[in-house]
C-alpha cells in the first residue's frame, strides 16, 4: 500500500494536455472547512501556492487559523522553555532521572515548536512541503462535465452511506481505505470502479517495511527517470447519513502487486502508475467495459523505483 506520498509541485503538464481548471471554489471551501481546523492536514506547498488566488474570505479564514496556531505554539514554547530551565537547575544541584527526562522531553518539544513556527513564516518551499498522509487533503484530477477539474479530496475513501467511524478498525487503528487493491475493485470498490475515477500526480512515495532487526524502517521510493507518477485513483462524494457532518469528496489510490525492486525492498504493493496516453480513457470509464480498464493497468508504466531510507 502507499502510506505516504509527495505531490508533484504543479499540474502544468496535465493542464497543457487535458485543459483542467483548478476548482478554486472547492479549495476555498476546504480552507474554511471546520472553521479552518483542517489546516494541519493540508500540505504547506498547497496552502502557499493557492492562497494568493483564493477568494478574500477564504484567505482571511486561513490567515486567522494560522495566527491561532502560532499563538498556541508560542505559548507552549514558553511553557516548555520554562520546564527545561527549571529542571536544568534541579540537575545542577542533584542528578535525578525525573529531571533528566523532563529536560530531554522539553528539548525535543522546543525544537519541534521552533520548527513549526519557522515553517509557518518560511516562503521558500521545500520538497517536504508537498508530502501528505492518509486523511490529508490532496489535489486530484477528475472529470467535470465536458471538461476536467482539479479538486481537493481527502486521502481515505469513506464509502457513501457509511458512518465516520468506518475510517477506523474496531481496535481504533486507521482502516486501509486510502488504498484500493486491484484484486478487490469489483467487490468493495464496485461503486467507484468504472464510475468515478481520478488521477493524482506524485514525485515519490513512502512505505514502511520491516528491517533486518525486525524494527520498522521507512523507505522513500522514486522513479529512476525522475518523471512524476500518474497514480490511478477512485473517488466518492460522501454525505453524512444523519446530516451532522459536512459533505466530503474523498479518494483512494489503486495498488497492484509490487514491482520487483519494491518487493525486494520488503513491501508487498505498488501504486498503479498509468501511461499518459491512457489518462483520457481512465478518466472517462465505461462501466460496461471493465476489461478496458484492466488493460490500462496491464500497460502501466514500469520505471525502476529507486529507494533510500527516508529522513
Amino acid at each position: 500500500m502507499c502510506y505516504s506520498a509527495q505531490i508533484h509541485s504543479d499540474y502544468k503538464k496535465l493542464v497543457r494536455l487535458h485543459g483542467p481548471i483548478m476548482d478554486l471554489d472547492a479549495f476555498a471551501r476546504l480552507w474554511i472547512r471546520e472553521n479552518g481546523h483542517e489546516r494541519g492536514k493540508i500540505p504547506k506547498g498547497l496552502i502557499d501556492t493557492l492562497r494568493p488566488v483564493l477568494p478574500p474570505e477564504a484567505a482571511d479564514e486561513m490567515d486567522a487559523r494560522l495566527a491561532q496556531d502560532e499563538q498556541a505554539w508560542q505559548q507552549e514554547l514558553f511553557k516548555q522553555t520554562k520546564r527545561k530551565a527549571d529542571n536544568e537547575r534541579k540537575l545542577a544541584i542533584k542528578e535525578t532521572k525525573a529531571a533528566a527526562d523532563h529536560v530531554r522531553i522539553a528539548t525535543k518539544k522546543i525544537d519541534q515548536l521552533k520548527g513549526w513556527i519557522a515553517d509557518l513564516h518560511r516562503t521558500e518551499l521545500k520538497p517536504r512541503d508537498w508530502q501528505f498522509f492518509p486523511q490529508w487533503w490532496v489535489p486530484v484530477l477528475v472529470r467535470d462535465g465536458d471538461g476536467y477539474a482539479i479538486r481537493p479530496m481527502r486521502y481515505q475513501l469513506r464509502q457513501p452511506g457509511s458512518p465516520p467511524s468506518s475510517d477506523f478498525t474496531r481496535t481504533g487503528e486507521m482502516s486501509g481505505t486510502y488504498n484500493a487493491r486491484r484484486d478487490n475493485l469489483e467487490r468493495y470498490w464496485k461503486r467507484q470502479f468504472g464510475h468515478t475515477h481520478g488521477l493524482m500526480v506524485v514525485d515519490t512515495f513512502f512505505e514502511n517495511v520491516q528491517g533486518a532487526d525486525g524494527k520498522n524502517v521507512r523507505l522513500q521510493f522514486r522513479p529512476k527517470t525522475g518523471e512524476p507518477m500518474l497514480v490511478a485513483c477512485l473517488w466518492a462524494n460522501w454525505t453524512d447519513p444523519i446530516g451532522k457532518e459536512q459533505d466530503m469528496e474523498c479518494f483512494a489510490a489503486i495498488t497492484d502487486a509490487p514491482e520487483p525492486e519494491v518487493a525486494a525492498a520488503g513491501h508487498d504493493r505498488t501504486i498503479i502508475n498509468i501511461k499518459p496516453e491512457h489518462v483520457e480513457a481512465w478518466l472517462n470509464p465505461d462501466p460496461a467495459n471493465l476489461a478496458a480498464l484492466y488493460a490500462i493497468f496491464d500497460d502501466k508504466q514500469h520505471p525502476y523505483y529507486e529507494h533510500r531510507i527516508a529522513a
